[in-house]
């Protein structure tokens, strides 16, 4: 039987646990209409672009990796998508082909560069995060890319009976499909070994190499859908959109109780870790804190949740 100690029920509960007491604590500084349905469906518009590319970066961090790159995997994809709308192309195929073809073949080349050269995927994707970057800059001549058909504005970035907003409806429809892969496929089961021990997975038969592959091509995805929602929102598309987002999605996945150290996490709270960050950032908005406060605060949450990782591992 096994021993429920503190480490037990942090695993299960601890992230619901931080949620809800965050709840608590802004609703107590924050102005009266922080809790007003309004206010909260502005959260969860706000944190749907968090809960998608922090779904991608939950897989890399997952097999005991990173990767750096999806703010620039966002901000291209985004720009790819935009273009070939304005060049005329239906926004169904242009979202399939830019959005999410556009993250896949960049999560792949992030998956077959450590593969190739055996380096850390920081290194990689800390390189990569420049050259999608700079690609997106020079593609979009540094200016914003502008006249989208409202369809499109309305399918990513509109309401549903305006009263759900659809970027929420897409990450979460992202995070059901993710949840299926590592809870019911044997691909998902995989992903847990090679993270929980890469040595031992390669020798129960596990393709280390190809597994790293989809991983990152998983991220890439999630980045490229997450750039599709955020145009649809803004109205445009930015080459400098995602700048700092991997932070986010960084922060996210661990404050989520996915374990830095790979095999270890869950979808789920790995989207109310997004929701966390959501409330944080809102409610330091509406104190009229300034952004670079919040800015230190994810970085005080980042730093905070990885030392009680290694607390709470060290204790079992």
């Amino acid at each position: 039987m096994e021993k429920k100690n503190f480490a037990y029920y942090w695993e299960r509960i601890g992230t619901l646990m931080i949620f809800v007491f965050m709840i608590l604590v802004t609703s107590v500084f924050a102005p009266p209409q922080f809790l007003s349905p309004g206010n909260l469906v502005q959260i969860l518009t706000q944190s749907a672009t968090t809960m998608l590319i922090a779904c991608g970066e939950f897989f890399a961090i997952l097999i005991a990796g990173i990767d750096l790159s999806v703010g620039s995997v966002l901000a291209l994809s985004g720009v790819v998508t935009a273009k070939m709308m304005v060049a005329g192309m239906p926004f169904g195929l242009a979202v399939l082909l830019g959005g999410v073809g556009v993250g896949a073949l960049l999560g792949a080349i992030n998956g077959a560069l450590i593969n190739f050269t055996e380096l850390h995927p920081f290194i990689i994707t800390l390189g990569t995060q420049s050259i999608f970057r700079g690609v997106t800059m020079i593609i979009s001549d540094a200016k914003p890319i502008f006249g989208f058909p409202q369809s499109f504005k309305t399918a990513f970035g509109g309401m549903i009976g305006g009263k759900i907003p659809m970027p929420v409806v897409w990450a979460l429809l992202v995070a059901a499909i993710l949840w299926f892969v590592t809870t019911k496929s044997k691909m998902g089961r995989n992903f847990y070994a090679l993270g929980g021990n890469k040595e031992a997975a390669w020798f129960s038969g596990i393709n280390v190499r190809l597994h790293t592959l989809l991983v990152h091509i998983i991220s890439g995805i999630c980045a490229g859908i997450c750039g599709v929602v955020m145009i649809a929102r803004l109205g445009s598309a930015e080459p400098m959109a995602g700048s700092g987002h991997e932070t986010f999605a960084i922060a996210a996945a661990i404050i989520g109780g996915t374990s830095f150290f790979g095999g270890k996490g869950k979808i789920p709270n790995v989207i109310v870790g997004a929701l966390i960050i959501g409330l944080i950032n809102n409610a330091l908005n509406m104190l009229s804190v300034e952004t670079y406060f919040q800015q230190v605060a994810t970085g005080a949450l980042i730093i905070g949740a990885v030392t009680l990782d290694m607390f709470i591992s060290r204790k079992k």
